[in-house]
């Protein structure tokens, strides 16, 4: 896709005089909702504890401003005086895309777009407070009222038959249903189970032990980054309770979380967010939703390739094991292929962030199940921790006995994103899918991500992914992207010969 340039001449001329006058105020309506985007970055990285009550009302405003904009009665009136006919397929998608965000907010009231954000950030206040205590009765209050907001919110979106969560679903994976992703999502169940099992019965390799400054580990995140092409002139990497990007094209920016006693938190995390933002750095316009990423599963796939496929590959261990070396010169691994089985270590842990690739999955799953009895009240707030840490003893055989490891772990539901949780499978299963294609188009690439050569992985994806931005839906731009429908048989088999060949199965 070239660089899409709103507001130029030839629009206005015909019937099409009207689409400047439409891109403008999609222009407009996007900035205010980037800036929506940096206060809650600030509220996360910078605020003080003081600015919380202001930083919510400031939230709300916003959020009535943007539902201001987005409902203006101007944008059917433009699209209905411009002739479709006689547009690049760029301005095609830029009708399509705002046809659907009128018609998604022309749904929701102004009053209850309002509350749901200024529920959202004071959820994300009081959810970091209670998981420091780890109290969940702190936060369960602040969610059962965000859990009401978002039913309310399902009822306004949902159509043509919907389900109240497949409504929600719906805003970050476009088209998607739960009739078809769970038989995706769940048929990774039984082979992920059952290659759990084989590798429990053979010996775990060597994991990390000892102190690892908070300094070097910081300095670690920046020099992977820029290895893997995060331009910093367009970004920055700040600490957070719980790692997230925001932004894109020149202002896009990442956090991450640091543990002394554990340099994989910080080093994976880092990669994951770079993934995030090397789509949005890749967009080819900052502002129009033809240029933007296609669904959620798709920027999960971006963040998962770069984060497994990538940085946990052995190829990538040959640079990358020199560089943590030089950072601790104590560190208890001790050759490029110690530290590739350090960090595929498989092993049965509580944090889904922190989890191999073999376990991640079925962490997924879990918050999958949970979150749709929420939304259809088949299951409340106040059994909400029980039914966690039961479900958790079931699929994982560990007792949970902290909350912090349980079900106040994930910022999501805090800030109301209800239906984003299986678009973390969608995107490992993208991300397979891609590198898959991806090696056809490269065998050269094991050499040179063993030299810290990314340059040429950034630009595949530049072509195949960033750059085509919603043209397509999410299913087709993987398929033409991998030259097949998307499944999870590339995951499945992608994990069995990597985990194979590491324990010897």
């Amino acid at each position: 896709m070239e660089r899409i340039i709103y507001a130029t001449s030839k629009y206005r001329i015909g019937k099409n005089m009207s689409l400047p006058d439409l891109l403008e105020h999609m222009k407009k309506s996007a900035a205010l909702g980037q800036v929506s985007g940096i206060i809650s970055w600030d509220q996360e990285t910078m605020m003080p504890e003081k600015g919380a009550a202001q930083r919510a009302e400031q939230t709300g405003v916003l959020a009535a401003l943007l539902h201001q904009m987005n409902t203006d009665k101007r944008i059917p009136e433009w699209i209905e005086a411009i002739n479709e006919d006689a547009l690049c397929d760029e301005d095609k998608a830029n009708i399509r895309e705002a046809k659907r965000s009128y018609d998604l907010a022309t749904k929701v009231p102004e009053e209850l777009a309002q509350t749901i954000a200024k529920a959202s950030a004071e959820g994300q206040m009081i959810w970091a407070k209670a998981r420091e205590a780890g109290d969940f009765e702190m936060f369960a209050p602040a969610l059962e009222k965000l859990v009401e907001l978002k039913r309310e919110e399902a009822q306004c979106l949902s159509s043509d038959g919907q389900s109240p969560y497949d409504a929600l679903l719906d805003q970050f994976e476009p088209g998607a249903r739960t009739e078809t992703l769970l038989p995706l999502l769940e048929g990774m169940r039984e082979p992920l189970v059952a290659l759990r099992e084989r590798i429990s019965r053979h010996p775990k390799p060597n994991g990390f032990e000892g102190t690892y400054p908070t300094k070097n580990q910081l300095q670690l995140a920046h020099d992977v980054a820029k290895q893997m092409g995060y331009d910093f002139s367009a970004g920055r990497i700040d600490l957070s309770t719980h790692p997230f990007s925001s932004g894109g094209s020149g202002d896009s920016r990442i956090t991450t979380r640091v543990d002394e006693a554990d340099p994989l938190n910080c080093l994976y995390s880092t990669a994951h967010e770079v993934g995030h933002s090397l789509y949005g750095q890749g967009a080819p316009d900052p502002y129009l939703p033809a240029a933007q990423y296609c669904s959620m599963g798709v920027h999960e796939s971006q963040s998962r390739f770069w984060e497994n496929q990538i940085a946990r590959s052995r190829p990538f261990a040959e640079w990358l094991y020199p560089q943590m070396k030089a950072q601790f010169p104590d560190m208890n691994i001790n050759s490029p292929d110690e530290f590739y089985k350090a960090v595929n270590r498989v092993e049965t842990g509580y944090i889904r962030t922190e989890a191999d690739e073999v376990h991640y999955n079925l962490h997924v799953l879990l918050r999958f199940e949970l979150e749709r009895e929420l939304v259809s009240g088949n299951l409340q707030v106040s059994d909400l921790e029980g039914e966690w840490n039961k479900r958790f003893m079931e699929y994982f055989g560990l007792e949970v006995r902290d909350v912090k490891l349980g079900v106040l772990q994930d910022v999501h539901w805090s800030v109301g994103l209800f239906g984003y949780f299986p678009t973390y499978s969608l995107g490992n299963i993208y991300s397979a899918c891609l590198d898959e294609a991806m090696r056809q188009d490269m065998p050269d690439r094991d050499d040179k991500i063993a030299k810290g050569e990314t340059g040429e992985v950034l630009k595949w994806l530049r072509k195949n992914i960033h750059q085509k931005g919603r043209l397509l839906s999410a299913t087709e731009l993987i398929e033409q992207a991998s030259g097949k429908p998307a499944s999870s048989a590339p995951l499945i088999n992608y994990l069995e010969d990597k985990y194979s060949t590491l324990y010897n199965l």
